[in-house]
This record gives structure tokens, C-alpha cells and sequence, in this order.
């Protein structure tokens, strides 16, 4: 049996959402800076390590939707 196809519109938004981190990660000036460090490490590589994450979870969930 063949696993229905999402709708057209949904997707328009996991598309849109698979950009998201990849758009966070050129614009550079976003996320140029020292100041909030976390446990001391500097706001540029904590920000960086972070969309790695959100951006693999975004794959996943897009992944599991099928589209």
C-alpha cells in the first residue's frame, strides 16, 4: 500500500523549514560576536554548534512527514 502524499502546502513548509538553518548559517553577522558566552564559550561557537542541531532535527522531522 502506498503512504499518502502530504499536501501541497505542507510541503511549501518543510521546504521553507529546511532553509531556516541553512540561511541562519550564511548570514555571518547574525552571529559575529564574543558576548553571551555560555559555560565560556563564546556566542559565535555555541550559535554555530546549536544550528547543527536544530538543523538535523529539522531533517528529521521532514524526513519522518514524508514530503
Amino acid at each position: 500500500m502506498r503512504a499518502k502524499k502530504p499536501s501541497r502546502s505542507k510541503r511549501l513548509l518543510w521546504h521553507v523549514a529546511l532553509f531556516i538553518p541553512f540561511f541562519v548559517a550564511i548570514y555571518v553577522p547574525l552571529y559575529n560576536r564574543i558576548e553571551p558566552t555560555l559555560f565560556g564559550i563564546p556566542f559565535f561557537y555555541w550559535f554555530q554548534t546549536l544550528w547543527i542541531v536544530v538543523a538535523a532535527a529539522v531533517t528529521a522531522l521532514a524526513y519522518r512527514a514524508k514530503i
